[in-house]
């Protein structure tokens, strides 16, 4: 029972291996404590989000067709035109220049 808490944690991501690997790879870690379930929801949602918005039931013949369909769905939509209800129903781009404006 506690291999499987364990696994549902994300044990192998706090492995010694996978520091290893992010060690020399110059990444850094990023973990929250046990028990904190939202940590990861954000980019959960972005991963939802990018495989039903951008692929569909369309599966890319190469991994080059696969970067430039991502590559065109955020630089070309998501960011200037989807609009995002945690920004007050604005694109990224428009959320980010209001922003800047307010700032200035």
């Amino acid at each position: 029972m506690a291999a499987e808490r364990d696994q549902d944690r994300g044990a192998q991501y706090a492995s010694g291996a996978m520091a290893t690997l992010l060690a020399k790879s110059g990444a850094a870690t990023s973990m929250s404590q046990r028990g904190n379930c939202y940590d990861n929801a954000t980019i959960e949602s972005f991963w939802a989000t990018l495989k039903t918005e951008c692929f569909g039931a369309e599966r890319p013949a190469t991994r080059q067709a696969a970067r430039l369909m991502i590559f065109d769905y955020v630089e070309g939509f998501y960011n200037r035109t989807r609009l995002h209800s945690g920004l007050g129903y604005r694109s990224p781009l428009a959320f980010e220049k209001n922003l800047r404006y307010n700032q200035n």
